[in-house]
This record gives C-alpha cells, sequence and structure tokens, in this order.
C-alpha cells in the first residue's frame, strides 16, 4: 500500500517519532544520549525549529517541535540523523543503517492536544517500566517543563506558558497534570494519528487541514483503505506554506 505524504506546516507543531532500524537499540551509553543532545542542538539553530518537548528513549526518540517553514523538520531530521549515525559507527566501529528508513510524525491542535501529547512524550519511561517518575529519568524534558531545570534544548510553546504568569506557577501546574496519568483516550487518539501520519486535533482543526491540502486527513481503523483513499497517498512527502 502506498505511503500517505507526510505534511508538514509552518506554525503548527509536529509530534515526530523516529524508532531504531528493525526496533534495536541506538543509544548504549550516557555519552551516545550526549552527543544526540549535542546535534540535536545543532540541528535547531540551523533549522529555526522549536523544540517544546523530547524523550530519548533506549531504541526510539520522541520529538514535539514546532517549525518555521514546511522543509525544516526534514532538514533538522537529515542532518541529525547524518551526525549521530556517523558518530555511532565511528564509536562502536560498526557499518550499516542505524535507523529506519521513515520518521513517523502527525501535526498537533496546539489548542487542544499540545499538553497532551507533551505529557504522553515524557511518560514514555514509565509507561515503559524503566521509572515510576517522569522526574526520575534524565533523558527527557520533564525535569525542565516541570521542575524548572535549565534545558538550552527547548522553546516553551504560548500553550504552556499558558499555564501561569510566573515560572514557578508554571512548574507546578505542569506537574499536577501528571498526577492522575494520562488518559485512555488521548493515548489511542495520539497513537492513532502518529502511526497514520493524520493530524492530532478537534473535526475544525482537521477540516482546515483537509481544505488545505485537498486530501481527507481524519485518523481512521487499521485496515484497507478504499481506493480514493489510495490514491491520497501518493508521494512521499507534501510540504506547504500557508
Amino acid at each position: 500500500m502506498p505511503r500517505r505524504p507526510r505534511i508538514h506546516l509552518p506554525g503548527l507543531p509536529l509530534h515526530v517519532v523516529q524508532r531504531g532500524h528493525n526496533r534495536v537499540a541506538c543509544f548504549f551509553a550516557d555519552d551516545d544520549y550526549l552527543a544526540y543532545q549535542a546535534w540535536l542542538g545543532e540541528a535547531l539553530t540551523e533549522t529555526g525549529c522549536r523544540l517544546h518537548a523530547y524523550v530519548q528513549m533506549t531504541n526510539h526518540v520522541h520529538l514535539l517541535l514546532t517549525p518555521p517553514d514546511a522543509g525544516a523538520v526534514s532538514r533538522l531530521m537529515i542532518s541529525l540523523g547524518r551526525r549521530y549515525v556517523q558518530y555511532i559507527n565511528k564509536t562502536y566501529r560498526r557499518t550499516g543503517t542505524l535507523w529506519d528508513s521513515r520518521y513517523k510524525s502527525s501535526l498537533v491542535h496546539a489548542e487542544e492536544y499540545l499538553l497532551h501529547c507533551q505529557r504522553y512524550i515524557e511518560l514514555n519511561p514509565v509507561r515503559a517500566g524503566i521509572v515510576g517518575d517522569p522526574a526520575d529519568y534524565r533523558w527527557s524534558s520533564y525535569r525542565a517543563n516541570g521542575m524548572g531545570q535549565g534545558d538550552r534544548l527547548l522553546s516553551p510553546h504560548p500553550v504552556y506558558r499558558q499555564l501561569g504568569q510566573d515560572a514557578a506557577v508554571r512548574h507546578a501546574a505542569y506537574r499536577a497534570l501528571f498526577r492522575p496519568g494520562l488518559d485512555d483516550d488521548p493515548i489511542g487518539d495520539i497513537r492513532l494519528a502518529l502511526n497514520q501520519g493524520q493530524p492530532l486535533g478537534s473535526s475544525r482543526f482537521i477540516d482546515e487541514i483537509e481544505h488545505v491540502t485537498g486530501m481527507r486527513r481524519e485518523p481512521r481503523p487499521r485496515g484497507r483503505p478504499r481506493r480514493a483513499e489510495q490514491a491520497d497517498a501518493r508521494g512521499e512527502q507534501i510540504a506547504l506554506e500557508i
């Protein structure tokens, strides 16, 4: 079945996931996590993308970022991937690919889902059973977003800033979002949108994306698509300016 084209729009948050090839490890030591962060910082500066949340798991990475133009995320992922793979291959005397060839992405309706998405990303280590509290995991944005620890990679989104008038209030309000955990429905919505490359948001948001792209973008259950939907999936990526 043809792959759905990616939709990257300037100024709209994008949830990106990149996994290790065949889901094998892509981080092997602390220095690897730090090296990835260093090149991620350089790529953010080069492309102008703003990063709001992230987590580095053993075999995959989640990024939530906002691009300044339609091609910025692709440039960031190419630059970051090339540098990090060269580092890993040299360090561990290996050859070949490290990442799956195609990263997954989903547009995010900021007003409705941005904070849900940040929580989903930063709770990955908890859901994986690595830690009991996201604050105990070193390789994510939670300590910055929830506890005020400095992180030069991050640029808080306006929706996050609306949690409070000063940093202390924002951090407390953000931590409070994690007390009940993430409801099952947002998790399902986020995963479905990401796996199918669909927008994550309200019906109105999805309608706006459809109007701009001319394609039906609403997430739908897994299964064999109708021919009309298959026709929408031509090409690898559509980069649009609005």
